[in-house]
């Protein structure tokens, strides 16, 4: 039985060699994120083999952000992969439209918050309105619970603080901007190691780089469920 709580990130730029690293990470991990990166290279067919031949558990990161009618359309046909996780961006109007577009499906809607590659300096350049990085993204958090969502995507330092939410009981956390100790931080700005992301009330933990990047993928992800199990 695989932890199910890291989900790998394949972050490579087509289907055949997320399927190469798949098969090299074998029954070490069984929940795999596809990401916008892989869409035009093969990503949905891909997502499609792992869940029906392979018996993966699937996030599909699609950040959806449209108008509702649009949004609804989108997860709908998305719907009918049997997808486990799908990403679309916190705005209420657009949470509500993905859970009517989910609605019969086993397919979970997850809210982004504020991307864990952005500081208060982003946020300002994009005339985000002032104020701490983390109380934001709280608020929204709360605000796609209100509108239906069955979870949230938010940095690992923001994780204690949504699990604390009168909203977020029964919800997911997942994390991405996990990194194992030592490992190099590339685009991430808040970041924490799998094992602090978990203690903090992530429910997933989303791990990258450091397991694709590595010479020995199915050892890095061990090391990181080894990590957590602790």
């Amino acid at each position: 039985m695989t932890d199910d709580r890291l989900i790998v990130a394949l972050d490579v730029p087509h289907a055949h060699a997320g399927l190469e690293l798949a098969q090299t990470i074998g029954d070490a991990a069984g929940f795999y994120k596809i990401g916008l990166g892989m869409l035009c290279g093969g990503g949905l067919a891909l997502a499609n083999e792992l869940k029906q031949e392979h018996g993966k558990r699937i996030f599909l990161d699609m950040k959806l952000f449209d108008i509702g009618a649009t949004v609804e359309a989108a997860v709908r046909g998305l719907a009918q992969f049997d997808l486990d996780f799908l990403t679309v961006h916190g705005d209420p109007h657009v949470v509500s439209a993905a859970k009517q577009g989910a609605a019969g499906s086993d397919m979970k809607i997850l809210a982004v918050t504020i991307l864990t590659s952005l500081d208060r300096a982003d946020l300002d350049a994009a005339l985000i309105q002032p104020g701490d990085l983390p109380d934001l993204v709280s608020t929204r958090a709360g605000r796609a619970f209100d509108a239906g969502a069955d979870g949230v995507i938010a940095s690992p330092q923001e994780a204690a603080m949504i699990r604390a939410l009168p909203e977020a009981s029964g919800r997911l956390i997942v994390t991405p901007g996990v990194r194992p100790a030592g490992a190099a931080l590339g685009d991430q700005k808040r970041v924490a190691t799998p094992a602090q992301a978990i203690a903090d009330g992530a429910d997933h933990i989303v791990v990258g780089r450091p397991i694709w990047q590595s010479e020995a993928p199915r050892t890095a992800a061990e090391a990181i469920l080894s990590e957590i199990s602790h």
